[in-house]
Parts: C-alpha cells; structure tokens; sequence
C-alpha cells in the first residue's frame, strides 16, 4: 500500500511538493558527479535513474537501476571452462555481440504497507565516478527517501550489494534495521579470510557491514524477514548467498540475486563455470535448482543482473532455460 504522502507527489497539487524532491535529487546527483554534457558517455549521469514499479497483491515493488557497464571479453567472466568461440557463438545466436556484454545492478525496493524494504544497496560511491551508484537517486525518483527504508536486505557481501550501505562514515538509510544470512557474514567477517582470494572482499565487509553488526538479525534457510517475505539459501556463488520469495494475496515473486548474473550465458548454460561464483560446482547445482522450480512452477523471478527492469520468467530450453521479460503480467 502507498502511502498518502508519496501518492499526493503523482498529480495536481502534488506537483508542488513534488519540486522540492526534485531539486534534492538534482543537488545529490550534482554533489556525487560533476558530468559534461557534451559527452554521450555522461549522459546516464544526467537522465534521472531508471526505475520500475508493480504491483504484488498488497506489495508494491520498485526495481532500481543502481548503473550498468560494458565489461569485455565475456568468455573471461562467463564460461571461463569454454573456449571464446564457443561462447561468443551462443552470444550471436541469441542477437548479442561475441565479444562485449553489458552488466546492469538492480537493487529493490518493497513497501509491505507496514514496512519499506530494500534488497541490497548496489555500488554506492565507489560507483558514482563511472556513473553508477545511483541508488539514492532511483528512490527518490520513485517517490521515497533514505529515510523510509526500515529495513535492508543483503543478499550476499559481493562489493555491488553493499557499496551503498554506507555514505561516508554514516549508515546510507538511518532509520533501517538489517537482514542477512549467518553464513555469509560469518564467512566475511572471519579473520581467516586474510592473506586469501577473499582478503579485499573481507575488508570491503569490515568496512560496510559490520558497523552495522548491532542492528542485524541472522537468518537461514526459511527465516523470516517480515510476513509474506523469507530467505532461501542458494549457496555457491558466495558461501552464504541467499534468495528471497515474495508472496502477498495469492501473488508470488522470487528474487534470485546473483543465482544466475547472465539472461543468456548463465541461464542457456547453468553449467558453465562463471568467475565471480566462488564454489563453481556449488553454484551451478544452485542454478539448476532455482531455475528449474522457477520454470516448472512458472514463478516470475527478478535478478540482480538481468536486463532492466531485471524482472521476467524462465521457460525450460534444451538442458538450460530462456528468460522470457515481463510485460504486462503484473499490470493486471
């Protein structure tokens, strides 16, 4: 349910109250980024962020693009076991460039009418000099502010769910409360992650999460987080990596995360050996899993890194599946 407050900024009078917000975001976007407009690779930084709304039974959702980047040689993150022809053909096979990718961060919002939500908090300001990191930006363009969220969700500690946990030495949403899964904080926090692959990593989450430590609550394979939203572990890409299911009056979501990071290479292929998956084996077992319950069930699911608004159906496809976007499913 949405509020008054935020329904008043839609029309008539609204517009007024509306102005201010406006000018917010503009000096936010203004403060974190200083972008000529004469360069066409500024002109994301500019445009407001993207966002996308629906409606879930009760729930409303707001998908948010934190940023996105092209980032190269697709065989060096996905099919690392393949060789690059091979997956630069099933690139051009489904209409997409060999030798390029674009990788996208959505971050969301979900306003329970009791509370307000946000899964993972994309980049942040270590973002923000490439033209990502615009989170904050994205909620107030939907009508909402740092201060609504009363809860964040971290999906896992990958660097770009929790860059924007912070702003400065300050927590990025004052007034939330936090929810993760034991085992990926435990994992992040231990000390044995020193002189390791994870040491970076390790650091990032020292400094992000846990000042935040006193104001999370743990959960595991089938926690709560609030009524109509619970946990599901789909361990693999990171040690504690979870997903999270969403139900309101008859109606069902799925938020994968990072289960799978590609709407062709990863979903086609659920074998294939992705980079950033730090239990390869694992997290392919985990793909297989999710998708195959997301395609038998026809359960529509939102990932992290799928094309925007990162929302869509997975149908069965030789021994993978095809991402089927949304349309006008939730419209309805």
């Amino acid at each position: 349910m949405i509020s008054l407050k935020r329904r008043g900024l839609l029309g008539g009078a609204g517009m007024v109250l509306a102005t201010p917000m406006l000018m917010n975001r503009a000096a936010f976007a203004q403060e974190q980024v200083a972008p000529d407009p004469s360069k066409a690779a500024d002109i994301d930084k500019i445009m407001p962020p993207d966002t996308h709304r629906l409606k879930l039974g009760s729930f409303e959702v707001v998908v948010i693009k934190d940023g996105s980047r092209a980032s190269g040689a697709p065989q060096e993150t996905f099919g690392t076991n393949q060789s690059a022809e091979t997956v630069g053909a099933l690139l051009e096979q489904n209409f997409l460039p060999a030798d390029n990718f674009v990788n996208s961060f959505s971050p969301v919002l979900v306003n329970t009418g009791s509370d307000v939500i946000l899964f993972d908090t994309g980049l942040g300001e270590g973002g923000r000099a490439n033209g990502m990191g615009r989170l904050i930006e994205g909620l107030m363009a939907a009508g909402y502010t740092r201060e609504d969220v009363t809860v964040v969700v971290i999906t896992h500690m990958h660097g770009d769910h929790i860059g924007g946990l912070m702003e400065g030495s300050e927590p990025a949403f004052p007034n939330a409360r936090y929810v993760t899964g034991q085992a990926e904080y435990d994992f992040w926090v231990d000390p044995a992650r020193e002189g390791t692959a994870a040491e970076g990593g390790h650091k990032t989450v020292l400094a992000k999460v846990k000042p935040l430590a006193d104001k999370m609550t743990f959960i595991g394979d089938g926690g709560e987080v609030v009524s109509g939203i619970t946990g599901m572990a789909a361990f693999g890409h990171s040690p504690g990596h979870m997903i999270y299911n969403l139900e309101s009056d008859g109606r069902r979501l799925l938020l994968t995360a990072d289960t799978a990071n590609h709407f062709v290479l990863s979903l086609q292929r659920p074998e294939w050996e992705v980079r950033f998956d730090m239990d390869k084996a694992a997290a392919a077992a985990t793909r297989k899993n999710v998708f195959d319950m997301v395609a038998s069930d026809r359960i529509p699911f939102l990932g992290y890194h799928m094309p925007f608004p990162a929302v869509g159906y997975a149908e069965k496809l030789d021994t993978g599946y095809r991402f089927v976007p949304v349309s006008y499913q939730f419209d309805i």
